[in-house]
């Protein structure tokens, strides 16, 4: 993502509304990368990340004349997104909700030994980082909706307490209080039970059979390990283009950003080009 000032972001949107294709192609590029990794924070999955990537930066498109500049551009995209994803019920965890407790149990009682060896010739290690990367994302599952997403915005991508209580519709103090608790919160059970961050007994690389005997790891589609990540300084600049950090970070290093997949881009690409574009566009 380029670094760009709002006033070329917003002297963008005034070109892409006029029609200007390169424009809209310029402001999607910009964006699609930290739609996608806010969307898979908050769905899990990068199947439904993908998905609702899609759904929002279409979404984004067609509502670009609505923007008005009375915040950041970056901003006016974050809402989009958020507002989409606090409703969304297509991905799998709207179907099969997890908690802590669960998660917690699961740990302590699961049977991972005497399993077979299922790793399919994968080097233990691979499938044990990407083990490691889907657990510590999912475990964002077992926070409610609201607390996923104060957590996301003020754990990955560090925006300022007034312009997420802008989002999620609350006050300042409102957003610093529940972001502290939810830390707190998260930072308790990785302690408690990880032992990858914490001091708890679960190691990945111990439950590599059982995870893929559950269907929690398929050593054939490693979708963390086959990602692109970008540099942490991409999320630096998102915060930077939405207002001034208010210094709550705290490093929870699963939080790694990553590029939106090929066929995020392919799809929206193959409806800037085709004719139904063309249409709202023109409308």
């Amino acid at each position: 993502m380029d670094k760009k000032t709002n006033e070329e972001l917003q002297a963008l949107v005034a070109q892409a509304t006029a029609g200007d294709k390169k424009a809209l192609e310029t402001l999607v590029a910009g964006v699609q990368d930290i739609v996608f990794n806010l969307s898979l924070r908050m769905l899990g999955t990068f199947a439904d990340a993908e998905d609702a990537t899609q759904d929002i930066l279409l979404r984004m498109i067609t509502h670009l004349s609505s923007f008005r500049g009375e915040s950041a551009f970056t901003t006016w995209v974050f809402g989009i997104a958020v507002n989409h994803l606090r409703d969304y019920r297509k991905h799998m965890f709207a179907q099969f909700p997890l908690s802590f407790e669960y998660y917690g149990n699961d740990i302590e009682n699961a049977k991972v030994q005497d399993l077979p060896d299922l790793t399919q010739n994968v080097e233990k290690g691979i499938l044990a980082e990407e083990l490691k990367m889907s657990c510590t994302n999912v475990m964002l599952q077992c926070l409610d909706t609201e607390s996923r997403c104060i957590f996301i915005l003020g754990t990955m991508f560090k925006v300022d307490s007034r312009i997420a209580g802008d989002i999620l519709g609350m006050t300042p103090e409102a957003y610093r209080q529940r972001l502290s608790r939810v830390r707190k919160k998260m930072a308790e059970f990785l302690g408690q039970y990880c032992g990858e961050y914490g001091n708890g007994k679960c190691r990945c690389r111990d439950r590599l059979n059982y995870a893929i005997q559950s269907r929690r790891l398929d050593p054939q589609k490693l979708d963390f390990m086959t990602a692109s990540e970008i540099p942490l300084q991409t999320m630096v600049e998102v915060k930077q283009a939405m207002e001034d950090i208010d210094d709550l970070s705290q490093d929870f290093s699963f939080c790694r950003p990553y590029q939106s997949p090929e066929r995020v881009r392919r799809l929206i690409q193959e409806f800037l080009d085709s004719t139904q574009f063309s249409i709202i566009q023109n409308s």
